[in-house]
């Protein structure tokens, strides 16, 4: 007979969790893990709301499994450590992203690309090496091997420092591994949600031009004068297509709706890269032409590797790079929820998870 979720491990735990394709979220009762010996157990203060959680919840992908807690940018600060633990201490700030396990002997793995590991683990909707269900971090507490924790400087926002370890690293690393974080070279950056946003401040940081392209023409005074990008280009105003045809070196396209690449090949210069890291749910239209005249390149990148992941907070800590987050309780998460499905949000809802998480 198949043990309740709060039965299956020693360390009791609590979060909100769904039960269904609803994805209504209410308290639920689980457990995690005793403390191993390569283990670091922390305390959730902060968790970040990113959109795969609401296309998790409701099943839109078709690869859920209930009940599900949700939530994979989530920070907090350790209570306890295995013995062989090396790199963390009770006490420290701590981070977990998207994945706690993979098979770490692959190719990827062993070039710190575990994100890439063909059996990675997912921090929620996965199943562990123990073969119980792993649940992810609307919850009071974590259990994580030390290899797929990230260390947060003293320094950092812990609520506003969440959301990068989802949206910060996916779109730090394109702009790493595509040579795109050199100063004077010009970016585009489709979308501004909270992929965008973040895409904008780390191309900043990098020393590059930004140019922000949306279906929005209301979001360029938030673009240019609050986030600091250089230029803005409504995506939906052929003439302003026409003047910027040919001077990007690459682009960042953070959105997951259906939409047209062809008009963003045209912008980009010879030899230069579109990075998809949306995931819109059918196929995109490409023809070859633009690409063979102009040795253009279409790449896809997802997250990053907890190596990367280090260096992408490493790298935030240093140059001030933050989240814009609105901070709101656990309570009113399926709130945040319809909010965020009408993109209703500037531009991460992050769970005070640490202050307003009551036990079920």
């Amino acid at each position: 007979m198949a043990k309740l979720p709060e039965d299956e491990h020693p360390q009791k735990a609590f979060g909100w969790a769904a039960r269904d394709s609803s994805g209504v979220l209410s308290p639920f009762k689980f457990s995690r893990r005793a403390t191993g010996d390569k283990d670091v157990t922390f305390k959730v203060l902060y968790c970040g709301i990113c959109h795969s959680d609401l296309h998790f919840i409701k099943n839109e992908w078709g690869n859920a499994s209930y009940p599900v807690v949700p939530g994979h940018e989530f920070v907090g600060e350790v209570t306890e450590v295995g013995n062989k633990v090396k790199n963390f201490k009770v006490g420290d700030k701590v981070g977990v992203g998207c994945m706690v396990g993979s098979c770490l002997s692959c190719n990827s793995c062993e070039n710190s690309l575990e994100n890439y590991c063909p059996k990675m683990i997912l921090t929620y909707g996965s199943t562990y090496y123990d073969g119980t269900k792993t649940q992810g971090g609307y919850s009071n507490m974590m259990v994580v091997d030390e290899q797929f924790v990230v260390r947060i400087p003293e320094n950092m926002q812990l609520d506003a420092t969440a959301p990068l370890l989802c949206a910060g690293v996916t779109v730090y690393s394109p702009l790493r591994h595509f040579g795109l974080d050199k100063p004077g070279l010009h970016i585009g950056v489709v979308g501004l949600g909270g992929l965008g946003h973040m895409a904008v401040k780390f191309g900043k940081a990098f020393g590059v031009k930004v140019t922000v392209i949306s279906t929005s023409p209301n979001k360029k005074d938030e673009a240019v004068n609050r986030l600091g990008a250089d230029a803005f280009l409504v995506s939906r105003e052929p003439e302003q297509i026409k003047a910027a045809l040919g001077t990007m070196d690459g682009i960042i396209d953070t959105v997951s709706a259906q939409h047209a690449i062809l008009p963003l090949l045209g912008l980009l210069k010879s030899q230069g890269k579109l990075v998809l890291v949306g995931l819109p749910e059918k196929p995109l239209e490409l023809s070859a032409f633009p690409l063979v005249g102009g040795r253009k390149t279409v790449a896809g990148s997802c997250i990053g590797g907890m190596k990367e992941t280090q260096e992408m907070i490493d790298f935030a800590a240093k140059h001030g790079v933050k989240a814009d987050v609105e901070v709101v309780a656990m309570d009113y998460v399926n709130t945040a929820m319809e909010r965020l499905t009408k993109s209703d949000v500037r531009y991460r809802f992050v769970i005070d998870v640490g202050n307003t998480l009551k036990a079920a």
